[in-house]
Protein backbone atom coordinates (compact mmCIF):
# COMPACT_ATOMS: atom_id res chain seq x y z
CA UNK A 1 0.00 0.00 0.00
CA UNK A 2 1.67 2.99 -0.99
CA UNK A 3 1.42 6.55 0.51
CA UNK A 4 -0.74 9.60 -0.54
CA UNK A 5 2.34 12.33 0.60
CA UNK A 6 6.27 12.96 0.47
CA UNK A 7 7.39 12.14 4.32
CA UNK A 8 7.11 15.14 6.63
CA UNK A 9 10.46 15.80 6.83
CA UNK A 10 10.84 16.15 3.03
CA UNK A 11 8.01 18.17 2.96
CA UNK A 12 9.51 21.00 6.05
CA UNK A 13 13.01 21.10 3.83
CA UNK A 14 11.36 21.45 0.88
CA UNK A 15 8.60 24.75 1.93
CA UNK A 16 12.28 25.92 4.19
CA UNK A 17 14.49 25.97 0.88
CA UNK A 18 12.02 27.30 -1.25
CA UNK A 19 11.02 30.17 0.62
CA UNK A 20 14.72 31.26 2.34
CA UNK A 21 16.25 30.38 -1.84
CA UNK A 22 14.28 29.54 -5.05
CA UNK A 23 11.44 31.37 -4.53
CA UNK A 24 13.05 34.93 -4.18
CA UNK A 25 15.51 34.18 -7.00
CA UNK A 26 12.63 33.36 -9.47
CA UNK A 27 9.83 36.56 -8.47
CA UNK A 28 12.75 39.43 -7.77
CA UNK A 29 15.91 38.16 -9.35
CA UNK A 30 14.00 36.08 -12.64
CA UNK A 31 10.67 37.84 -12.34
CA UNK A 32 9.17 34.76 -13.10
CA UNK A 33 5.70 34.20 -14.48
CA UNK A 34 3.88 31.12 -13.81
CA UNK A 35 0.72 29.84 -15.53
CA UNK A 36 -1.08 27.10 -14.92
CA UNK A 37 -0.32 26.18 -10.89
CA UNK A 38 -4.49 25.38 -10.61
CA UNK A 39 -4.02 22.24 -12.36
CA UNK A 40 -0.97 20.50 -10.29
CA UNK A 41 -2.10 18.07 -7.48
CA UNK A 42 -1.25 19.02 -4.11
CA UNK A 43 -1.44 15.36 -3.14
CA UNK A 44 -0.52 11.75 -4.68
CA UNK A 45 2.32 10.33 -6.69
CA UNK A 46 2.72 12.22 -10.26
CA UNK A 47 4.54 11.83 -12.93
CA UNK A 48 5.99 15.54 -13.90
CA UNK A 49 7.35 15.85 -17.47
CA UNK A 50 9.17 18.76 -18.71
CA UNK A 51 11.58 20.13 -21.02
CA UNK A 52 15.04 20.87 -19.91
CA UNK A 53 17.85 23.74 -20.55
CA UNK A 54 19.55 24.68 -17.45
CA UNK A 55 20.95 23.17 -13.79
CA UNK A 56 18.03 25.81 -12.31
CA UNK A 57 15.08 23.57 -13.47
CA UNK A 58 14.89 21.09 -11.28
CA UNK A 59 13.99 23.94 -8.64
CA UNK A 60 12.72 26.47 -10.20
CA UNK A 61 10.32 23.75 -11.47
CA UNK A 62 9.48 22.38 -7.77
CA UNK A 63 8.78 25.76 -6.86
CA UNK A 64 6.14 26.58 -9.29
CA UNK A 65 4.24 22.93 -8.05
CA UNK A 66 4.35 23.87 -4.83
CA UNK A 67 5.58 20.82 -3.71
CA UNK A 68 8.41 18.43 -3.85
CA UNK A 69 9.74 17.18 -7.09
CA UNK A 70 12.01 14.08 -6.98
CA UNK A 71 14.47 14.03 -8.99
CA UNK A 72 17.28 11.50 -10.42
CA UNK A 73 21.03 12.71 -8.91
CA UNK A 74 24.50 11.02 -9.45
CA UNK A 75 25.35 7.92 -6.95
CA UNK A 76 29.04 9.95 -5.68
CA UNK A 77 26.61 12.71 -3.64
CA UNK A 78 24.84 9.79 -1.76
CA UNK A 79 28.53 8.56 -0.56
CA UNK A 80 29.08 12.15 1.43
CA UNK A 81 27.57 11.86 4.75
CA UNK A 82 25.43 14.57 5.81
CA UNK A 83 25.09 15.88 2.04
CA UNK A 84 23.20 12.11 1.38
CA UNK A 85 20.61 12.87 4.10
CA UNK A 86 19.87 16.16 2.70
CA UNK A 87 19.38 15.16 -0.82
CA UNK A 88 17.35 11.79 -0.04
CA UNK A 89 15.01 14.49 1.99
CA UNK A 90 14.64 16.83 -1.02
CA UNK A 91 13.35 13.77 -3.13
CA UNK A 92 16.98 12.88 -4.78
CA UNK A 93 17.54 9.12 -5.69
CA UNK A 94 20.63 7.58 -7.02
CA UNK A 95 21.71 6.59 -10.71
CA UNK A 96 24.50 4.60 -11.19
CA UNK A 97 27.04 5.78 -14.49
CA UNK A 98 26.60 3.21 -16.65
CA UNK A 99 23.40 1.91 -15.60
CA UNK A 100 21.35 5.00 -15.95
CA UNK A 101 18.00 4.27 -17.26
CA UNK A 102 17.36 0.75 -15.47
CA UNK A 103 18.13 1.94 -11.44
CA UNK A 104 16.72 5.22 -12.78
CA UNK A 105 12.99 3.73 -13.65
CA UNK A 106 12.90 1.48 -10.45
CA UNK A 107 14.03 4.37 -8.29
CA UNK A 108 10.86 6.75 -9.66
CA UNK A 109 8.52 3.97 -9.03
CA UNK A 110 10.06 3.43 -5.54
CA UNK A 111 9.68 7.37 -4.94
CA UNK A 112 5.71 6.99 -6.50
CA UNK A 113 4.87 4.24 -3.63
CA UNK A 114 6.16 6.84 -1.20
CA UNK A 115 3.57 9.78 -2.42
CA UNK A 116 6.12 11.93 -4.12
CA UNK A 117 5.21 13.58 -7.78
CA UNK A 118 8.79 12.45 -9.68
CA UNK A 119 10.06 14.48 -12.50
CA UNK A 120 10.88 13.25 -15.82
CA UNK A 121 13.13 15.46 -18.49
CA UNK A 122 11.05 14.36 -21.49
CA UNK A 123 14.39 14.48 -24.15
CA UNK A 124 16.68 12.87 -21.05
CA UNK A 125 19.20 15.40 -21.17
CA UNK A 126 19.59 19.46 -22.14
CA UNK A 127 18.51 20.82 -25.09
CA UNK A 128 20.07 24.63 -25.93
CA UNK A 129 17.01 25.92 -26.99
CA UNK A 130 14.78 24.16 -24.57
CA UNK A 131 12.54 22.55 -27.14
CA UNK A 132 11.51 18.72 -27.33
CA UNK A 133 12.69 17.17 -30.37
CA UNK A 134 13.58 13.67 -29.65
CA UNK A 135 11.35 12.60 -26.58
CA UNK A 136 12.19 9.32 -24.83
CA UNK A 137 9.65 6.44 -23.60
CA UNK A 138 10.64 6.87 -20.00
CA UNK A 139 7.88 8.75 -18.32
CA UNK A 140 5.13 7.43 -20.31
CA UNK A 141 6.69 3.87 -19.37
CA UNK A 142 6.61 4.93 -15.37
CA UNK A 143 3.05 6.33 -15.41
CA UNK A 144 2.09 2.74 -17.26
CA UNK A 145 3.70 0.32 -14.65
CA UNK A 146 2.96 2.74 -11.91
CA UNK A 147 -0.36 3.54 -13.11
CA UNK A 148 -0.29 7.26 -11.91
CA UNK A 149 -1.32 10.55 -14.31
CA UNK A 150 1.49 12.73 -16.08
CA UNK A 151 1.74 16.57 -15.80
CA UNK A 152 3.08 18.83 -18.98
CA UNK A 153 5.25 21.67 -17.72
CA UNK A 154 7.26 24.09 -19.79
CA UNK A 155 9.75 25.66 -18.39
CA UNK A 156 10.86 29.00 -21.15
CA UNK A 157 13.76 31.06 -20.40
CA UNK A 158 15.97 29.20 -18.18
CA UNK A 159 18.39 27.99 -20.98
CA UNK A 160 19.62 32.00 -20.56
CA UNK A 161 19.96 31.86 -16.46
CA UNK A 162 23.59 30.22 -17.12
CA UNK A 163 25.98 31.04 -19.88
CA UNK A 164 29.49 29.18 -20.56
CA UNK A 165 32.59 31.01 -19.10
CA UNK A 166 30.08 32.96 -16.03
CA UNK A 167 29.60 31.70 -13.03
CA UNK A 168 26.87 34.22 -12.03
CA UNK A 169 23.26 33.68 -12.93
CA UNK A 170 21.79 36.45 -15.10
CA UNK A 171 18.55 38.03 -14.25
CA UNK A 172 16.76 36.93 -17.14
CA UNK A 173 12.83 36.56 -17.42
CA UNK A 174 11.76 32.95 -16.95
CA UNK A 175 8.25 31.77 -17.19
CA UNK A 176 6.79 28.12 -16.38
CA UNK A 177 3.74 26.98 -17.84
CA UNK A 178 1.50 23.82 -16.65
CA UNK A 179 -0.65 21.89 -18.38
CA UNK A 180 -3.63 19.62 -17.85
CA UNK A 181 -3.11 16.38 -16.27
CA UNK A 182 -2.91 13.66 -18.85
CA UNK A 183 -4.37 10.12 -17.89
CA UNK A 184 -1.79 7.37 -17.25
CA UNK A 185 -1.63 5.22 -20.09
CA UNK A 186 -3.45 1.96 -19.87
CA UNK A 187 -0.86 -0.32 -21.09
CA UNK A 188 3.14 -0.60 -21.68
CA UNK A 189 3.28 -1.19 -25.39
CA UNK A 190 5.33 0.23 -27.04
CA UNK A 191 2.99 2.36 -29.84
CA UNK A 192 0.71 3.50 -26.64
CA UNK A 193 3.72 4.72 -25.03
CA UNK A 194 4.98 6.42 -28.23
CA UNK A 195 1.83 7.77 -28.89
CA UNK A 196 1.55 9.40 -25.43
CA UNK A 197 4.90 10.48 -25.35
CA UNK A 198 4.32 12.74 -28.89
CA UNK A 199 1.20 13.99 -27.25
CA UNK A 200 3.26 15.06 -23.92
CA UNK A 201 6.53 16.36 -26.26
CA UNK A 202 3.48 18.52 -28.38
CA UNK A 203 1.96 20.16 -25.42
CA UNK A 204 5.20 21.08 -23.70
CA UNK A 205 6.41 22.66 -26.90
CA UNK A 206 2.83 24.28 -27.86
CA UNK A 207 3.56 25.62 -23.99
CA UNK A 208 6.65 26.83 -24.60
CA UNK A 209 6.20 28.70 -28.14
CA UNK A 210 3.42 30.88 -25.80
CA UNK A 211 6.80 32.92 -24.52
CA UNK A 212 6.74 35.13 -22.23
Amino acid sequence: MGRNREPFASLVLYHAFKWSVVSPVLHAYLRGRIYGAENVPQEGPLVVVSNHASDFDPPLLSCCLRRPVAYMAKEELFRVPVLKQAIELYGAYPVKRGMADRSALRSALNCLTDGWAVGVYLQGTRTPDARITDPKLGAAWIAAKAQVPLLPVSLWGTQHVLVKGSPIPRPVPVTVRIGQVIDAPTSTKREELEALTQHCAEVINAMHDLGR
